[in-house]
């Protein structure tokens, strides 16, 4: 069969299913099968079946670009949501195009009126905090809009993400339940990161709530590195008394702090207790397992490509998901 013979109608027929469900496995909606998918995906490439671009791009004016933006590329957490939607795009036929904006608004901005002037598919946001202009522009352009990794009632268009502000206040209730009462949180200076801030204020609540002996002090470092962060926000805490629990805004973090309390002569949990974030890949291989929260990373990144592929070709999709976290006990935190 030659290539330009070869419709969506040939390989519905060659798949023995519907030619809704060929596009639907095509481009990656709801509703099928992850078997299914990959059979209807390998049927296509054996018959050199092309998606009509042209025809796309009649419907919805716009390409098969799909533009992210990200605020660092040296973070687990990133990389994991890319690799969930890059792999969800690329069978849906589309490609990518990335930028950093190293946690800088204006950064962000520049990226998007770049972006509209190339009239992308679609447009990945990190966060729901934004410069005005932004929601307005990618509004006004009627460009399909997913915000990631984090969660509002009101997004641009659609959001996909955790309620951090949720998942700091489950840590913090979690440790209260210990009786810890005398709390540190080490992360990015506040500000930098409002998804970091909206956890911190979590744990606050938390412990507002609790019989807390003292308030919860912070330690915001500069550092790139995120273990010499860790280390230096120990050591800045100690400086003044010995907080009994520290929250870190991510595990790399609380392994420096770690690494510093070793070196100060604390014993984890006995003297100090410890917690992480995210459940990273380091804790699979740590001595002592970190108390941390998984976050659904790669789930995320899936669910957001399929919602905003659905946004793309019109299909009804909610505006706010949000997935949940999982609290990981470990063994630098006391024992229940």
């Amino acid at each position: 069969m030659r290539r330009s013979s070869v419709g969506i109608r040939e390989v519905a027929e060659a798949a023995k299913v519907s030619m809704m469900t060929v596009s639907r496995a095509i481009r990656g909606v709801e509703g099928v099968s992850e078997k299914k998918r990959a059979e209807i995906l390998r049927i296509a490439k054996k018959l050199n079946y092309v998606p009509n671009s042209n025809a796309r791009s009649l419907a919805v004016e716009n390409s098969n670009l799909v533009g992210i933006s990200l605020p660092t590329f040296a973070n687990d957490v990133f990389a994991e949501i890319l690799a969930g939607m890059r792999g969800t795009f690329e069978g849906a036929g589309y490609a990518s195009v990335i930028d950093t904006t190293e946690y800088s608004p204006e950064s962000e901005q520049r990226w998007v009126e770049r972006l509209l002037t190339w009239r992308p598919a679609a447009v990945i946001l990190t966060g729901i905090d934004h410069l005005p202009d932004v929601g307005q522009k990618l509004r006004s352009a009627s460009i399909p809009t997913l915000e990631i990794w984090d969660v509002t009632a009101d997004p641009i268009d659609i959001c996909v993400g955790i309620d951090h502000e949720a998942a700091g206040y489950e840590l913090g209730r979690y440790a209260v339940t210990l009786g810890y009462q005398s709390p540190a949180y080490v992360g990015a200076p506040i500000g930098r990161d409002r998804r970091a801030d909206a956890r911190l204020r979590g744990i606050k609540r938390a412990f507002d709530e609790g019989p807390c002996s003292h308030p919860i002090r912070v330690a915001g470092r500069p550092e790139r590195h995120a273990f010499g962060a860790g280390a230096a926000g120990i050591d800045e805490l100690l400086q003044e008394s010995r907080p009994d629990v520290v929250f870190f805004l991510n595990d790399h973090m609380a392994f420096g702090g770690m690494m510093a309390c070793g070196r100060h002569g604390l014993r984890i949990p006995q003297d100090i207790g410890i917690v992480g974030f995210n459940a990273l890949d380091l804790t699979t291989v740590l001595p002592v397992p970190i108390t941390t929260a998984k976050t659904p990373r790669r789930q995320m990144g899936v669910v957001g490509a399929r919602n905003l592929l659905a946004r793309i070709h019109g299909v009804a999709t909610e505006r706010t998901t949000t997935l949940p976290i999982t609290l990981i006990v470990g063994e630098t935190t006391r024992g229940e």
